[in-house]
């Protein structure tokens, strides 16, 4: 990415809305939704705040004292601290002096006094190592390279990762990061609502997104019910469908690229199409979401993986819920069924102070250890590190989708999913095309809502 947007981007705070963690999903719709917290705001916090702040002056202390510990920020106790501590256990059977000390730290909080530390070039209130969003990644690296190690030359095999998920940590060549959870996204149905509609689960595996909207039709006809629902005003289902054919709305270079962008009008004339046709009913909020799939008034869903737990929390509906990928789009280059919305991902901070030992406990854990993803499997965390998904646990069949050994299959779409270019205004930039497919949608021309679109980004990129 070119060193004048680098340089632009440390004369000023960041002013991206960033997006909360798939761990949190039984109260958000994908791991970008609780990120009001913006840089502005960070940017007036001072230096003396975070120094005062408690849980930054332990984590300092605590990597201070270098040695056989590591102080470690993430959000979500069950989630995403258990799967961290869990590492511990794994590692600590080889290393029985190492600890690692997790500090609870909501991801807004993690972005909050990153953005301080970095801004007042005092990185020494930051824990050894600190969970990311996904797609803020290459936003924080970019804007503040100096406050994270590079671990290209760790030991760690980056291969064993799906290739778009690794991605996402990736900044000039470089690795930042190393993957952790999944955000592979699938397509979860009611076979017993199909049934009803004379289909099986089987007519919705490997289709495009014609052949959906075609489908979809006969369902609402025969049962009444939608096949998909999302929230309005957000832009989820669009930039699902834009990766899946890896597909940005940046060029290599960082800048805009919606207008002329092939893939991004076909993507807005589906969504116009599926919701003219009610086979997607949009919804004001998450919880109207949820609800649309624990009390059947949808057919289906389609999201990230993570969506499973708020699918099951219906247990009434154990068994009739069947898992499969993705619509594909019709007439776009490299064209696919896979795709990916939320996750994220482990960073070393240049604050740590033993930077061999955070390596090798990454690279022996998340990176390296089949047995953590088979121990964290029972909180929900399932594995973007592709061996996990040949092991005997992920094998097992799931008795709410029918008995399908749905976590195997997971793992495998993610290893199929194409990886695009987040960039630095990722938030900005989807939050332009949202705006752009309300207004698409009630009737407003697609390529003037596309220019306009592009036209706010760089106008924010000013």
């Amino acid at each position: 990415m070119k060193r004048k947007i680098l340089s632009a981007l440390l004369c000023v705070a960041m002013t991206a809305t960033m997006l909360a963690g798939c761990g949190n999903s039984s109260n958000e719709s994908t791991d970008d939704k609780n990120q009001e917290a913006t840089d502005d705001a960070a940017a007036d916090d001072t230096a003396d705040d975070a120094t005062d702040d408690a849980a930054g002056d332990d984590a300092a202390d605590d990597s201070a004292a270098g040695g056989d510990k590591l102080t470690v920020w993430c959000w979500d106790p069950a989630f995403n601290i258990f799967s961290m501590e869990e590492a511990g256990k794994v590692y600590q059977a080889d290393h029985p002096e190492f600890s690692v000390e997790v500090t609870e730290t909501p991801w807004e909080d993690v972005q909050t006094k990153l953005t301080t530390a970095a801004t007042s070039g005092d990185l020494s209130t930051l824990p050894d190592i600190i969970l990311m969003q996904d797609n803020a990644f290459q936003k924080n690296v970019i804007s503040y390279p100096d406050a994270f190690v590079d671990l290209t030359d760790s030991g760690i095999d980056f291969g064993q990762f799906g290739e778009a998920k690794t991605a996402y940590s990736v900044i000039d060549g470089k690795n930042y990061g190393v993957p952790f959870d999944n955000g592979a996204v699938i397509a979860a149905y009611r076979t017993d609502i199909l049934e009803q509609a004379g289909m099986k689960i089987e007519d919705f595996t490997d289709i495009t997104w014609d052949e959906y909207l075609e489908k979809g039709k006969t369902v609402l006809e025969k049962t009444g019910k939608p096949l998909l629902s999302c929230q309005a005003g957000e832009s989820d289902v669009i930039m699902m469908m834009l990766q899946s054919c890896g597909a940005s709305l940046f060029d290599d270079e960082g800048n805009p690229a919606l207008v002329g962008n092939e893939a991004l009008k076909k993507v807005m004339e589906t969504y116009a199409a599926l919701k003219e046709a009610g086979v997607l009913v949009e919804v004001n909020d998450w919880d109207q979401y949820i609800s649309t799939m624990n009390t059947e008034a949808v057919a289906g869903t389609i999201n990230g993986c993570w969506i499973m737990a708020s699918i099951k929390t219906a247990e009434d509906q154990s068994g009739k819920w069947a898992v499969t990928n993705m619509p594909s789009l019709v007439d776009v280059e490299n064209a696919s069924n896979y795709s990916n919305n939320g996750g994220s991902s482990w960073a070393v901070t240049a604050n740590c102070q033993n930077v061999e030992l955070a390596k090798d406990f990454l690279a022996s854990t998340f990176a390296g250890s089949v047995e953590l993803y088979e121990n964290i499997i029972s909180c929900g965390a399932l594995a973007t590190y592709l061996p996990a998904g040949e092991s005997d646990v992920y094998a097992k069949g799931d008795d709410f989708f029918g008995g399908d050994a749905v976590s195997a299959k997971i793992v495998e779409f993610a290893g199929k999913t194409p990886s695009n270019n987040t960039g630095v205004y990722y938030y900005e930039a989807r939050d332009a095309v949202a705006t752009a497919m309300q207004n698409i949608v009630g009737g407003a021309n697609v390529d003037d809502e596309i220019q306009l679109a592009q036209e706010t980004i760089e106008s924010q990129m000013q």
